[in-house]
């Protein structure tokens, strides 16, 4: 499927239909009783996670914002959990032996991107006191603007990351689980995802992605460490083996995967989006209890994102030495911890792979939940909802898309061609809305009149632009389409804003378009080492060193 893992823009990576599940799960695989254990212990920990922090949920800010109470910690840990999917842990590992670790490039560069929204969104999200990435777009431009962008993410959340989500995870689990039944596989998950998401709201999916996280790190550490290990942990063996070019993650314009002007392009654009934009990834921010945990959780992300690329990629390029003839390159992963993972850390590598599915499920859910309520039930209803009214309509509306992604879900085996017209249209969707965020963001004279009528034509551009290439009228790159949207589109703000009326008065734009104070601290004189300016500063370095490294 499109996958987000990496910067969270979609890679062209459709999900396994059921003729290609069937040839995954001829893998010889079994389970042993510690191994399930392992697991159980797993699901157990997560119910009273889900109970414990019901309890404690009382309100709708409790319930989408987590209280705005998060320390920096559960923010970092939430972040990379979230993002990392099921189909992102099978992907990752399978893309590395097939094409390198080229793709690798969204994972490192989540880093970077974290630590712009750090300086720059961030602070402005917080002290304006928003609930919603929308309502910060009718805080700087108008209501149509935070309708309009909020129902496309709500879109989004359900039918492509959650619905992708059930799905996508539900056909790597039948690798390990041979004969397991798709469907009722689907609606366990929706039901767990849903129900601890519904009654514990966001602290409970933060809380449970940080047990998620640790598991993942945890697991697939382990699976690279026992990797290399039967080479001797010598990289020279390692890697000797290998094709050309496959450990370099700077492709030339001939790669069809990811050339090097897309990844200088594209992956920012899109990469933006999500890191920054995404309903159901902010949303940790804006649970935080203030801009200093803000910051450093995201900090804290940025660093683990630079981890994928060493514990779940590397293993991938290794095993084409190790098991050169694997079909599928979605079998890789399988394949190593079957191979080579020993019983009780099978059913932990299995453990980390059910947290990557909950974890994308409940952050989704969790996140169209919270715009569905206050960005269309509170306006609608033209009062405050009371604290028990935001939890309640928050519970019916996480159970109900809940449902609707469950049923959605098992539907996509039946319809592949639409699905990946649905996911490869993410690309063409979030283009223009990064360029009127980042555009309004920086430019006060941008005026609500502009905004809209820009978002409107670039997606109208967009749409034509995706028949066309899907009828091979001509054919561009995706990354090379989402750069070209996003400077399109930033024309059409200009002009249009001219064009349509006068600049916003300066009470519309203060604090809501970039200062230069949002670089500095929130204390006055913290120590060296909790500043984050110099916590940014070591993972730019770290990131720089990795990419001079595998160049």
């Amino acid at each position: 499927m499109l996958d987000s893992g990496a910067c969270g823009q979609p890679r062209p990576r459709l999900p396994p239909g059921p003729a290609e599940s069937e040839t995954i799960a001829d893998l010889d695989i079994h389970i042993a009783g510690i191994d399930l254990g392992v697991i159980v212990i797993y699901f157990a920990a997560i119910a009273v996670i889900g109970i414990v922090v019901a309890r404690r949920t009382r309100s709708g800010e409790d319930l989408f914002l987590a209280g705005r109470s998060l320390a920096w910690g559960a923010v970092g840990l939430s972040l990379f959990a979230s993002n990392i999917s099921s189909s992102t842990l099978v992907g990752l590992t399978g893309d590395a032996y097939r094409t390198g670790l080229a793709p690798s490039a969204y994972e490192w560069m989540a880093g970077l991107l974290l630590i712009f929204g750090a300086f720059t969104f961030f602070p402005f999200f917080l002290r304006s006191g928003i609930s919603t990435i929308p309502e910060f777009l009718e805080r700087r431009f108008n209501v149509a603007l935070r309708k309009y962008f909020s129902a496309i993410t709500i879109f989004l959340s359900v039918i492509v990351d959650t619905a992708a989500g059930l799905y996508a995870g539900s056909l790597v689990a039948q690798v390990f689980i041979p004969g397991l039944n798709l469907s009722v596989f689907i609606v366990a998950l929706a039901l767990i995802g849903g129900i601890y998401t519904a009654a514990g709201g966001l602290a409970a999916v933060v809380y449970t992605d940080v047990l998620q996280a640790l598991i993942l790190i945890t697991g697939t550490t382990a699976l690279a460490v026992i990797t290399f290990a039967q080479f001797d942990f010598s990289w020279t063996a390692a890697t000797q083996a290998l094709p050309a070019n496959h450990l370099s993650i700077v492709q030339p314009v001939s790669d069809d995967v990811l050339p090097w002007p897309g990844l200088i392009l594209g992956v920012p654009v899109l990469g933006f989006y999500y890191w920054i934009l995404n309903q159901y990834i902010v949303q940790r921010v804006l649970g935080a209890r203030d801009i200093t945990h803000a910051r450093r959780g995201a900090v804290l992300a940025g660093l683990l994102k630079l981890t994928p690329l060493f514990i779940m990629m590397l293993p991938g390029a290794f095993a084409v030495t190790l098991l050169p003839d694997i079909e599928s390159p979605d079998k890789v992963f399988p394949a190593l911890v079957q191979e080579y993972l020993p019983v009780g850390l099978t059913g932990l590598v299995l453990a980390g792979l059910l947290s990557a599915i909950l974890s994308s499920v409940d952050s989704a859910l969790n996140s169209a939940s919270t715009l569905l309520v206050l960005d269309f039930i509170e306006p609608a209803r033209g009062a405050t909802l009371t604290p028990g009214e935001g939890r309640r309509y928050g519970t019916i509306a996480t159970l109900g898309f809940m449902l609707l992604a469950a049923v959605w879900a098992p539907a996509i085996q039946n319809f592949p061609g639409l699905f990946s017209y649905i996911q490869s249209m993410f690309a063409y969707i979030v283009s223009p809305v990064v360029a009127i965020f980042l555009f309004g963001f920086f430019w006060p004279r941008g005026n609500g009149s502009g905004a809209l009528a820009a978002l409107v034509t670039g997606h109208l551009i967009a749409g034509a632009t995706f028949g066309l290439i899907q009828f091979e009228v001509f054919n561009l790159h995706f990354l090379y389409v989402a750069s070209a949207l996003f400077l399109l589109t930033g024309a059409l703000f200009w002009g249009f804003s001219l064009a349509l009326g006068p600049a916003p008065a300066h009470a519309q734009v203060d604090d809501l378009t970039f200062s230069h104070r949002d670089a500095t601290p929130e204390q006055a004189h913290p120590p060296w080492y909790a500043d984050f300016r110099y916590q940014a500063g070591a993972v730019v370095a770290l990131t720089a060193v990795t990419v001079i490294t595998f160049w």
